[in-house]
């Protein structure tokens, strides 16, 4: 048998990655995400793996976000007997975002309980978890990690590297070194790419030359403004919206992004570049993740290693600022008067607190709705992009008055130009492969393009769900 790569998840899409290396002696899963949809196909989708969880040997996760981690309890529960490797910053960031996803599920099959059958099919409750408290914490003893570059043997003939991927707090790059009929293979899956000059975290690393390479394609059609322009642009944003009266309301990831937009907001505020207007975190997950990121300071650019850590002081906490975990504290918001800044989650505006402060704020154009992420297809926050006259939120419908602003520049992904310049550190007779995953399909061909027209490289593979590809 030769050594093959699939995926049962992230391929033709951008959402729910579960891609697999298998060799002649293991299985191995990288990331196992939750698929990100519409609620009645997410539910079965996610309940339902395509594939046998009794034959995967390891799983390895790139990094924390809840599209590449949020379905391991459910390989367990499937009969996944091995272990789990990441870096300890992704561990710590898997656990809180596994929980809040129990809690989320408990809460909506709660709700689900109490709407009539017919009610129910049409808003796309389900009335049973996925998994829950219990099935992350036997997830977590899973766990095996380890270090950046720290060569570990995790399955006969198989050692994995890790190496920094810039994404988020703990993001990796899984460098797989296959051994084969006496020769050895490279094999990359990048997880999510993440950017240079980013804040807070270092840039992306590159691993040694592999046979082939796994790589995103979410942006692989579009171009981000630079990164250093996403704090002028975020302050001239605050400064329009609190002239006219206006609250700024932001969906944001709880892990990386929210992070991101606190040090930002820490420096505009610093500088006197935006008003004296209070800054809301609201949402108790987004409040953890802050606590984790302080925990790993190894994980820190030298910008933010020089500026506050060496000074003893503390990047995301600063005089304007709350945080908020209380749910009366955060209804309290609801009658918030005059300019502010809330900062909830979710990222892509599916669920939790964010929900509730869009409901009371879409209405009035003195206020801006904020995006500073990836949407997926079929989530309130792609219909917010798309500007939707009308909007749906618990079953109820809103007319969207608020302004919707997009700065692209904040996106934790590559875009095409930044993933062209990183591969062209790559001999085009070494990495004799690329496989593209995780993005929607004009995205994936025009990277494909880009990739073979424009930097040389003869074979670059869109990978089809389900199908196998001999390396």
């Amino acid at each position: 048998m030769a050594t093959e790569i699939y995926s049962w998840g992230g391929a033709e899409e951008v959402t729910g990655s579960k891609h697999f290396l298998e060799t002649p002696h293991a299985c191995i899963e990288i990331d196992c995400g939750i698929f990100q949809g519409r609620r009645q196909e997410t539910f079965e989708r996610n309940r339902t793996l395509p594939f046998d969880a009794r034959s995967v040997d390891a799983c390895v996760l790139t990094h924390g976000h809840l599209d590449h981690c949020g379905n391991l309890p459910t390989l367990l529960r499937n009969g996944f007997k091995g272990p789990i490797y990441s870096t300890p910053a992704t561990r710590d960031i898997a656990r809180l975002v596994l929980l809040d996803s129990a809690h989320i599920q408990a809460s909506d099959a709660e709700y689900a309980k109490k709407l009539s059958s017919k009610k129910r099919r049409k808003q796309g409750f389900v009335a049973e978890p996925l998994y829950d408290q219990e099935d992350v914490d036997r997830t977590m003893e899973r766990f095996r990690p380890i270090r950046y570059q720290e060569r570990t043997a995790i399955a006969r003939g198989v050692h994995l590297t890790l190496y920094d991927a810039g994404h988020i707090l703990g993001s990796a790059m899984a460098l797989f070194e296959v051994e084969e009929g006496g020769k050895t293979r490279r094999v990359v899956f990048g997880g999510d790419m993440g950017r240079k000059n980013l804040p807070i975290l270092r840039d992306p690393q590159m691993p040694p030359s592999p046979d082939a390479f796994v790589s995103e394609s979410t942006y692989g059609d579009r171009l981000h403004e630079e990164i250093r322009e996403a704090r002028d642009q975020l302050g001239e944003v605050v400064r329009q919206t609190s002239e006219r009266g206006g609250k700024v309301i932001i969906p944001a990831f709880a892990v990386g992004r929210t992070q991101e937009l606190i040090f930002m907001l820490h420096l505009l505020s610093d500088e006197n570049a935006i008003p004296e207007i209070p800054i809301f975190v609201d949402s108790p997950m987004a409040v953890r993740a802050t606590s984790i990121f302080l925990d790993h300071p190894e994980c820190y650019d030298k910008e933010v290693l020089d500026a506050f850590v060496l000074h003893n002081e503390n990047p995301f906490g600063f005089e304007r600022l709350t945080l908020i975990r209380d749910v009366e504290e955060s209804k309290k918001l609801n009658s918030l008067h005059g300019p502010a800044i809330i900062i909830s989650s979710s990222g892509m505006a599916e669920g939790g607190r964010i929900l509730h402060h869009l409901m009371n704020t879409i209405e009035d154009p003195r206020n801006t709705i904020l995006i500073v992420g990836f949407m997926a297809a079929n989530t309130l926050g792609r219909r917010l992009v798309e500007r939707h006259e009308k909007v749906r939120i618990f079953g109820e419908e809103f007319r969207l008055r608020a302004r919707v602003k997009i700065l692209n520049a904040f996106s934790a992904h590559a875009d095409y130009e930044e993933l062209r310049s990183f591969f062209s550190g790559y001999q085009r007779d070494s990495l004799r492969e690329v496989f593209l995953v995780h993005g929607e399909e004009s995205a994936q061909k025009n990277l494909a393009r880009v990739l073979r027209e424009e930097e040389g490289f003869r074979r670059v593979t869109m990978v089809r769900y389900g199908e196998r590809y001999r390396l």
